[in-house]
């Protein structure tokens, strides 16, 4: 892994073919793996991203990909990478050649009470408690030290999120800083446009061909992705995993599926 630049690493050797793209928003680091992983057979760039609007975030990331990439490239977007992946495919087409979301988010706000539920079940009263109040806390623009609240909402999502976890050793370098301005200012943006509907219209805008890969414990609803998708995409696949939570690749029973799975669609 090289650091090239404060908002990229990269794998392997040039051409860079493939970009992965980190969940959060402000809370990145967890994909390292997967570009290592995948870095064994080709050129991965790892956007890490920086700005703090949803616009910002796109331009950023076409940037990254202009600047880096051998065009068009295959993007892997896991979480709200998979978000981010699906923005940059629709505004800037002749930069994407195939998307892989990993793990996405719902793309209609109908599904959002069906994610709380799931999560809020997984967790004690003390717990559910505490997670409302970091929410809560997050959003409010007055609330001091918001890296350490997004920390720690961090930790309680993976309580929630995880089904058996492999646990490993944390490699040096791999970890980000949370940001919690950047999560609080992005993610208010990006819920907006689910809200609005204006990110599955974004969606279905795509033309490339779309593959979701998704784990059958991830709290994010998998109808809220496979059924909104399906019904506007031109080329979109849906494949779950089984007992497999919202990381598929720390994940002992489904890592091994996931890789041959995703290594298998890269083009």
């Amino acid at each position: 892994m090289k650091e090239n630049a404060q908002n990229l690493r990269t794998y392997g050797k040039p051409p860079y073919t493939l970009a992965v793209i980190h969940g959060g928003p402000g809370a990145g680091g967890e994909v390292a793996p997967v570009a290592r992983e995948l870095a064994q057979e080709r050129g991965v760039l790892e956007p890490i991203q920086t700005a703090t609007t949803v616009e910002g975030q796109v331009a950023e990331l076409r940037a990254v990909l202009e600047q880096n990439g051998d065009l068009p490239v295959t993007l892997v977007g896991y979480s709200w990478g998979a978000w981010l992946s699906v923005m940059v495919a629709a505004h800037h087409p002749a930069l994407v050649r195939k998307l892989i979301l990993v793990s996405s988010g719902p793309f209609e706000e109908r599904y959002v009470a069906a994610l709380r539920e799931a999560r809020t079940s997984r967790l004690s009263p003390e717990e559910r408690a505490e997670f409302d109040r970091l929410l809560t806390a997050l959003r409010d623009p007055a609330a001091g030290d918001k890296d350490r609240l997004l920390a720690r909402l961090g930790a309680l999502c993976s309580k929630t999120d995880d089904y058996d976890p492999v646990e490993e050793e944390p490699v040096e370098g791999d970890a980000i800083d949370p940001q919690g301005e950047l999560y609080q200012s992005v993610w208010e943006e990006a819920a907006a446009m689910r809200r609005s509907g204006r990110l599955l219209e974004l969606a279905q805008q795509i033309r490339c061909p779309v593959v979701a890969i998704h784990g059958d414990h991830d709290p994010h609803p998998a109808a809220g992705v496979q059924e909104p998708l399906a019904r506007g995409m031109q080329d979109f696949r849906f494949i779950l995993l089984r007992q497999c939570g919202h990381k598929p690749w720390m994940e002992r029973h489904a890592r091994g599926e996931f890789y041959r799975i995703l290594k298998g669609e890269l083009p």
